[in-house]
């Protein structure tokens, strides 16, 4: 069995927010003893709400923030801020807006070139060059493009871009942060296909961030669901979809179009507001919102329990 991509136990990520004229202090637990695997040429997606702390997630695993508590690992190595130099070339991520991530004053060449220039200093011009051009066929660019600036571009192809630019440095791991929610249904697709096809060929693993579950139904192999930074469910992609075990997974799962209108389909309609991270509520934090909350639920916190496929919920669905 090969040794997970990525390891993490109990990732907590914590921000320390001062009162103002309108506001109490406090902590934002925006992540909350996250703790998952991700295999060589797999895609682990992390689905939920805005503000259920996908994108804090991303960032501890690109190493632009340091976990307040918890570990990982990339390839069976610890990561540790005394370490961060020597693992930045294994992650790379990919952001959600094609048009903000790219330097209107570069030229596309340099944008790709920028990378090797900072980390790879014994690469002569010519190589970093043709390495560049390289990876612009990769991602379905022509040589044309190489000199030219992002504004003369689409959003697509701007994208395609940064697919590109992340992958100047061979990395293990890609983070993917929305990276369609910005584009055109009819442009989602080619660069979906895009993933899929660079995934097959370099063995690349994906951390997945979306709040699609119809795009996550065709990229994962497996899933985290997570609610006010917590996991609630983590399993097969395939199993989630089909037997969701948690309400809040339930109710996600409910509010996805279907593709066939004739396909018979209950949407749970969830009831409250979300709480805040400041103030996230004793026990299972789900429990204000949730159709099956008991006592127990309002006094006690679920544990995800050791099975394959998981649940933090006292009260699973069947």
């Amino acid at each position: 069995m090969s040794t997970p991509v990525v390891t993490a136990e109990n990732l907590t990520r914590h921000y320390d927010v001062k009162g103002g004229f309108f506001s109490k202090g406090g902590t934002v637990r925006a992540v909350s003893e996250t703790s998952f695997t991700l295999e060589p040429g797999k895609t682990l997606a992390v689905v939920g709400e805005s503000g259920c702390g996908k994108s804090t997630l991303a960032r501890l695993i690109t190493m632009i923030e340091e976990p307040t508590s918890g570990t990982f690992s990339i390839g069976g190595k610890p990561v540790t801020p005394e370490t961060w130099a020597d693992h930045r070339t294994d992650v790379q991520i990919v952001f959600q807006d094609p048009y903000g991530s790219l330097n209107p004053r570069q030229r596309i060449g340099s944008i790709l070139e920028e990378p090797l220039k900072i980390n790879r200093p014994d690469l002569s011009a010519a190589d970093r060059e043709a390495k560049a051009r390289e990876m612009l066929k990769l991602v379905g660019l022509r040589p044309e493009h190489f000199d030219r600036y992002p504004h003369m571009f689409s959003g697509g192809q701007r994208q395609r871009i940064a697919v590109a630019r992340a992958l100047m440095l061979e990395p293990k791991v890609l983070v993917l942060d929305e990276p369609v929610s910005a584009l055109d249904l009819s442009i989602q697709s080619q660069i979906l296909n895009l993933l899929v096809d660079l995934q097959d060929r370099l063995g690349l693993a994906y951390l997945f961030i979306s709040h699609d579950l119809s795009v996550v139904k065709h990229m994962a192999d497996d899933i985290i669901v997570m609610y006010l930074g917590r996991p609630v469910e983590i399993g097969p992609k395939a199993e989630i979809f089909a037997h969701p075990k948690h309400p809040y997974t339930k109710a996600l799962l409910s509010a996805t179009p279907m593709a066939d209108p004739k396909a018979k389909k209950t949407r749970i309609k969830l009831e409250g507001e979300l709480p805040s991270p400041l103030n996230v509520p004793a026990g299972c934090a789900f429990a204000p919102r949730c159709w099956k909350v008991k006592d127990k639920c309002r006094a006690e916190r679920p544990a995800l329990d050791a099975a394959r496929h998981r649940a933090a919920c006292f009260y699973p669905e069947g």
